[in-house]
């Protein structure tokens, strides 16, 4: 069977931890960030994780060599 692409802007935008949680960066950390307060621009750093199951599988579908390395 051939190798599966990987599409390369779903394989930046999310990161799987070490205990297998998919976690993905919050929305309106890239620009228009001089009229947020510092807090809310330090609350972007952090990353969220992704809950929703759909979500999940169309992750793994688009990339399937992102790693996994808790499960």
């Amino acid at each position: 069977m051939p190798k599966l692409k990987t599409h390369k802007a779903t394989s930046k935008r999310f990161r799987y931890t070490g205990s297998g949680k998919l976690m993905r960066t919050k929305i309106g950390k890239s620009h228009l960030r001089r009229k947020k307060s510092a807090r809310v621009k330090a609350l972007f750093d952090r990353m969220i994780e992704v809950e929703s199951r759909g979500a999940k599988r169309r992750v793994a579908r688009l990339a399937p060599y992102l790693e996994k390395t808790g499960h």
